[in-house]
């Protein structure tokens, strides 16, 4: 987790205590989550992929408290992927980077998809998000901006050398697209499942 994200958290919990304490008292409990989640997973290095959409869904919940209004998100992933094996923590710097780099910069109206599917024996992971577009984000000097992309394509050729494919593409002046690929593997307990009952 980004520490700049954590100590903005804490610092929204700080605001809301004043105003609200019962989201100020949800938020703390979702920022319990992620801690618990980041530091239950150890060294593991591949999850199911149901595990990050978990981490995700927290992560937006949490998001959505500070963006209230000013966001419209979905999140679509193939029901069939449940327990395909990803790397863990793959896809939360890429929506925290379409966040502070994207939705952030809008008063309203941001837009943010997040979409998980298969084709032809490989994981397509796709994150698209609103904003000022690249050409903007580049001229727009701010700390540790792309470190996170990088470590997520490092990482990926890390898992699957050459196998794999990481883009990130402007799909018009205000929208920005980051795309994920990876070979499709289902982790052991689904093949228990598959073989126990002959599918």
């Amino acid at each position: 987790l980004n520490p700049h994200f954590l100590f903005n958290t804490m610092n929204s919990i700080s605001s809301l205590m004043r105003s609200d304490i019962d989201a100020a008292d949800s938020m703390l409990e979702q920022m319990g989550s992620l801690l618990r989640m980041t530091l239950e997973r150890r060294d593991v290095q591949l999850i199911p992929l149901h595990d990050e959409i978990e981490f995700i869904e927290t992560y937006l919940a949490m998001q959505d408290r500070r963006y209230t209004g000013r966001v419209i998100r979905t999140l679509s992933v193939d029901p069939e992927l449940h327990d395909a094996l990803v790397p863990a923590m793959i896809l939360q710097p890429i929506v925290e980077n379409a966040y502070v780099h994207g939705v952030s910069k809008l008063d309203r109206g941001g837009e943010l998809t997040i979409e998980v599917s298969s084709d032809g024996g490989r994981i397509w992971a796709r994150v698209t998000n609103s904003g000022r577009g690249l050409a903007a984000a580049r001229n727009c000097p701010s700390t540790g901006h792309g470190v996170g992309l990088s470590n997520v394509k490092n990482r990926l050729h890390l898992h699957y050398g050459e196998d794999c494919s990481f883009s990130i593409v402007e799909i018009d002046p205000s929208h920005v697209q980051v795309s994920i690929a990876f070979p499709l593997q289902l982790s052991q307990n689904a093949l228990e499942t598959v073989t126990r009952f002959g599918v």
